[in-house]
């Protein structure tokens, strides 16, 4: 058995794989319940990775795990090629999404929407490489930064999908917030097809609010001006795979245990 571990701000999540089959997850963990876990269900190698932890401090949190360890870095080999320009600034969490996506969809072009406390469009093409992508405000930041820049707004929180139109101050923000997120969502969506037919990948903690919201499959076709010859253009489907970081963490350590 292999584990997975996701550390974020404030909580890790860890899953548990039988080659490529995803056992359980665990989630909110503190970190200090991880290596009970470990021990628990008979880890033979786990990978690590972290968007706020150094490798040092990894190793101090890890060291006493007695088992293979692989710290997820910017040096350790992937799957997938990297076409972008700063490869040392790629967060753990893009680089394992853009690997789960690949692994899972093969041979076609990949757009994930991780739609957590930053939403991250991140375009994985046919040829097996990350090509890079766009990071934008997440919700709550959104809600926070118009009540910490403002004189007389309030804090207020998502309470389901508002009217377009607020009635009073708490529901014209709620209607800017989360409207303002579905409208960008499906735009990008509409931008990055014009690069060629694409799957959409929903996940991150906000990703299940937001799922109703954002466009399905479609089928449109356009007439060529010369020929009339019909031209598809489709989306081959959208999911929400909300394991997909674990997922590519796992195919990371299997691709390095294969390596070795």
């Amino acid at each position: 058995m292999h584990a997975t571990i996701d550390i974020g701000n404030t909580y890790a999540k860890i899953g548990f794989f039988e080659e490529n089959k995803l056992l359980e997850v665990h989630r909110s963990l503190e970190i200090s319940k991880i290596e009970e876990l470990i021990l628990l269900n008979k880890v033979k190698s786990v990978i690590i990775s972290s968007v706020t932890k150094s490798h040092s401090e990894l190793e101090a949190i890890f060291c006493k795990i007695a088992i293979n360890k692989l710290f997820l870095s910017p040096e350790t080999p992937v799957p997938i090629k990297k076409h972008y320009e700063t490869p040392q600034t790629l967060g753990a969490d893009r680089l394992a999404g853009a690997v789960g996506a690949n692994f899972l969809f093969p041979n076609q072009n990949v757009l994930i929407i991780d739609m957590g406390t930053a939403i991250k469009y991140d375009y994985v093409s046919k040829v097996g490489a990350f090509e890079g992508g766009i990071i934008s405000l997440g919700m709550r930041i959104r809600f926070e930064a118009l009540h910490t820049f403002t004189k007389r707004l309030p804090l207020v929180e998502a309470e389901g999908i508002p009217d377009l139109i607020g009635k009073n101050t708490k529901t014209c923000i709620q209607s800017g917030v989360i409207n303002a997120i579905i409208a960008e969502a499906n735009g990008m969506i509409e931008n990055y097809l014009k690069l060629g037919n694409c799957q959409v990948i929903l996940c991150g903690g906000d990703a299940s609010f937001f799922e109703s919201q954002i466009k399905k499959p479609t089928f449109t076709v356009n007439l060529t001006s010369e020929t009339n010859q019909v031209v598809p253009n489709t989306i081959f489907s959208i999911q929400n795979i909300p394991n997909l970081t674990l997922i590519g963490l796992n195919r990371i350590l299997q691709y390095n245990v294969e390596k070795n």
